[in-house]
């Protein structure tokens, strides 16, 4: 869990440097910010505009109805009890209507928190995987990175403003067309490093909710059944259903469009074909070495989830 904290913090600070220096950069060449600034600023409202609108834009697109205890009194209970031993606020519990098995987390701030699980998930999975599901999504909000990835995201959008302005505007109203073109191409590497950097946090918290629920209470077998289930259920879906979702993908538990991919390889796990992963078949995950073609390790690199196999042999290291 340390390993991982650090690593947060790492990327962190590697991503605040890089628009620092870039922003020192651009002052001492040109010392006239204005136009960046001007781009900063947009950037840093269009953040805070999602930021307060983007909890509206999710239930519209799901189809969240916010849902009362006497309606799923299994499912306020299971979220009551493991917001009370996270020692976070009660959050919302809403239902979407979308066959997609999955479920997701998002809100402003712990005090606006709102855990939603779809319909597909609800016929899917059993009580105790449900609730281990659950546990991955209020850990999200216990750790704020739904905030975390916000901020985080800025610093592309801020890259990509920077190249477009000095690439294709900068050379027209500067004498120095070569420094302009420079900054510009750099700016472009930089947006693209600041991407996959991004996409690397958002990796990274995932298995910091993993190992939050297992906190919780849930066991790493639980967990690791669960996702077995929904990538099977997230592969059985047609395509369409899956275009409906792409773009709120990073909220879910899993990715959806990978789920053709992970389906092949989780199904060597279930060693006794029963269609979950015991804790013996977890146990010799444990033992093996995972090894990744290069094909897996790029689509890795591009996705906002772990790769499946190596997310469940992180779980096969955690103990109840």
């Amino acid at each position: 869990m340390w390993s991982l904290q650090f690593r947060m913090w790492m990327l962190l600070t590697i991503l605040f440097a890089i628009i620092y220096a870039v922003v020192v950069v651009i002052g001492r060449v040109f010392l006239q910010v204005g136009d960046f600034t001007f781009y900063l600023i947009i950037s840093l409202v269009m953040m805070f505009i999602q930021y307060m609108i983007g909890p509206n834009i999710v239930e519209w697109s799901m189809g969240v109805r916010y849902v009362k205890r006497e309606e799923y009194p299994h499912l306020f209970q299971m979220v009551e009890s493991m917001a009370m031993k996270a020692q976070i606020p009660m959050p919302r519990i809403g239902v979407a209507s979308v066959s997609l098995p999955n479920a997701f987390a998002f809100g402003r701030s712990l005090k606006d928190g709102r855990v939603c699980v779809t319909q597909g998930i609800l016929k899917l999975l059993n009580d105790e995987e449900l609730k281990s599901v659950l546990g991955h999504e209020l850990s999200h909000l216990k750790n704020r990175d739904v905030l975390t990835i916000t901020l985080l995201s800025v610093i592309p959008m801020v890259m990509y403003r920077i190249a477009w302005q000095f690439l294709f505007y900068g050379r027209r109203r500067d004498e120095r067309g070569a420094n302009t073109a420079a900054i510009g191409l750099a700016a472009f590497l930089f947006y693209f490093i600041t991407n996959i950097l991004v996409l690397y946090a958002s990796r990274i918290r995932e298995y910091f909710a993993d190992k939050g629920s297992i906190l919780l209470g849930n066991k790493p077998a639980t967990l690791a059944t669960s996702l077995y289930k929904l990538v099977y259920g997230s592969a059985r879906m047609d395509k369409e259903s899956l275009k409906q979702v792409e773009g709120f993908k990073a909220f879910f538990v899993n990715d959806p469009s990978c789920a053709l991919n992970e389906i092949k390889e989780l199904s060597q796990l279930d060693l006794d074909k029963s269609g979950t992963i015991s804790a013996s078949e977890l146990e010799f995950l444990r033992t093996k070495k995972v090894n990744l073609g290069f094909g897996d390790r790029l689509m890795e690199l591009l996705s906002t989830h772990p790769n499946m196999l190596k997310r469940i042999k992180q779980l096969s290291s955690y103990r109840p």
